[in-house]
């Protein structure tokens, strides 16, 4: 006799299955026929929720598969990966450790405890031991294990990172992923087995090795690695400095907080942006005298904290003698009307020929010549171009701040001489981990921040945030990431303790999201990581940090 069967609306095919209860999913993506895009469903979405495809279905639910061209499915076949990866290098070194350190050159850096250099000899041998792995197509497990059973199972393995995540924010049962001898912890959903991962290679990249991964929107090619030695520069100096502050990852920053050194954390986190903030100060001081430099350009993705940036800088300069002047871009927007629409339909102001570049170069060199010029103040609410009554002109000491998008793009700013020009860029490039596997992504950063702040500014609800962070997220690889390295200064936005401030903004935020809409599951996936993180308040943090861009009370006026 059959057991009990269940109603499934399977999403992808827009039709209902009837499943006996206990049913893995993997089994229902079996049934659909056809398969994904790419050849294989590595995740689903039931309920708007992600799971695993070996989830068992006893009741009726929503299904969405997802395979590698999906943002989140994306992501799954990383973190596979970097399980694979870990196992590897623990089954030829088991005294050595495998790091995620961050992303760059459209993949990974990643080094090995106890290892000066990672040689193309020991590549080799991690490529052979992953291909032996992936060809076993070893299953992926997961599982709810008691805390004092994760604890002993990563004593055995010597992954302090892990139980120092524990003993911060001890739980009753833990959820545990096992691949053969190795086990670990992700935010995140894993593919079933090592089988799924078909693409991938490693090569040597400066201490360590470069991890490539398919491209989302064409997996059967690798993301090309591009030169990025800037950045890298920037994430390894971060990296460096908390590693010496002993906050190189979530367990290690709880800890503090758990010690009474918030203040001081905070205290010391702030010195390091004013610290950096005057050294680019002096750099374009110096600029200014030799090359006659007048105009810094600043660009960085969303909520980055490019406006309060501007604004410390400013005061920088004005320490060293210059007069600031600063200008956004947005107020060089066309008007409404005349703005570019996207494949939707809707208004594109990431576009570039959303800016009237041939007033801004024009207005840029009159100013740059020592004339007045009559610039524009933009209405969001009627779309037009307003104009100010009195002009600008620029002294001999002025220095013009120009921040907006594209402000790294050549094109912008064409009409001017390159010694006339200093360009940074700002990013909030995260550096603390929850673990040496678990990175916590840029983006999470950044959209955590914009929930935040448009809360706050634009009484805008986390959906609505959410809904539109993809489209944000291509208007940035399209418009400000291949620009990124034309700056002659990176600022690292991020601060080490923010994602404790952010916590009690953010989460009654992601709370509110219905499980009724797609975004849901992106709410749950960052209610899940935020849950690891100790709240700090925020009445220590001062009135000029980048942070009261987000949360409020700055003390720099709009």
């Amino acid at each position: 006799m059959k057991g009990k069967t269940v109603r499934i609306i399977c999403e992808n095919e827009g039709r209902e299955l009837r499943v006996e209860q206990g049913t893995p999913l993997s089994s229902i993506a079996e049934r659909l026929g056809g398969g994904a895009p790419d050849g294989r469903w590595l995740a689903a979405y039931v309920n708007n929720r992600i799971r695993e495809l070996s989830y068992v279905v006893f009741e009726p639910v929503s299904v969405r598969f997802i395979d590698i061209t999906h943002f989140e499915g994306h992501r799954v076949y990383e973190r596979t990966l970097f399980f694979v990866l870990s196992m590897a290098v623990h089954d030829l070194w088991p005294e050595r450790r495998f790091h995620v350190r961050h992303s760059v050159s459209r993949g990974f850096y990643s080094e090995l405890s106890g290892c000066d250099t990672v040689t193309p000899e020991m590549i080799e041998q991690i490529k052979a031991r992953v291909a032996e792995i992936v060809a076993a197509d070893m299953p992926v497990e997961r599982s709810q294990v008691l805390y004092e059973e994760a604890r002993e199972s990563y004593a055995r393995l010597g992954y302090d990172d892990k139980i120092a995540l524990l003993e911060t924010r001890p739980r009753l049962y833990v959820s545990l992923y096992t691949l053969g001898d190795t086990v670990g912890y992700f935010y995140g959903a894993l593919a079933p087995s090592t089988g799924y991962l078909g693409l991938y290679d490693l090569k040597p990249y400066y201490r360590g090795m470069h991890i490539a991964v398919p491209k989302r929107t064409e997996p059967s090619k690798l993301n090309p690695m591009v030169p990025q030695q800037k950045m890298f520069d920037v994430f390894a100096e971060y990296n460096a400095w908390v590693a010496i502050m002993g906050v190189a990852n979530i367990g290690q920053l709880n800890r503090l907080i758990h010690g009474g050194e918030t203040s001081d954390l905070i205290k010391v986190a702030e010195s390091f942006h004013e610290k950096k903030l005057a050294s680019i100060a002096d750099t374009i001081h110096e600029a200014n005298h030799s090359k006659g430099t007048k105009v810094v350009l600043m660009s960085g993705p969303s909520s980055s904290g490019k406006t309060t940036t501007a604004k410390r800088l400013g005061i920088q300069l004005r320490v060293l003698g210059l007069t600031p002047v600063l200008i956004s871009l947005d107020d060089y927007f066309v008007e409404r009307e005349n703005t570019p629409r996207d494949a939707d339909g809707e208004y594109d102001y990431e576009a570039f020929d959303a800016i009237d570049h041939a007033t801004f170069n024009d207005h840029l060199k009159r100013l740059v010549a020592g004339e007045s010029v009559a610039v524009p103040r933009y209405d969001f609410i009627t779309g037009k171009r307003m104009w100010h009554g009195d002009p600008l002109a620029l002294s001999e000491r002025s220095v013009l701040i120009v921040e907006g998008i594209h402000a790294l793009n050549p094109r912008l700013t064409e009409s001017l001489e390159r010694d006339l020009k200093y360009m940074i860029y700002v990013s909030a490039l995260t550096s603390i981990a929850m673990d040496n596997l678990s990175r916590i992504p840029t983006t999470d950063n950044r959209l955590i921040r914009r929930m935040v702040r448009d809360s706050v500014t634009r009484g805008s609800d986390a959906s609505a945030t959410l809904k539109r962070w993809q489209s944000v997220r291509r208007g940035e690889e399209k418009h400000i990431f291949p620009y990124q390295e034309n700056a002659d200064a990176m600022f690292n936005s991020s601060l080490f303790y923010e994602m404790p401030v952010l916590k009690d903004h953010v989460v009654p935020l992601l709370r509110s999201v219905p499980d009724t809409i797609p975004e849901y599951g992106e709410a749950q996936r960052l209610l899940k990581l935020l849950d690891f993180f100790v709240s700090i308040p925020t009445d220590e943090i001062p009135p000029t940090s980048i942070l009261r861009e987000f949360i409020g009370g700055s003390s720099f006026k709009s």
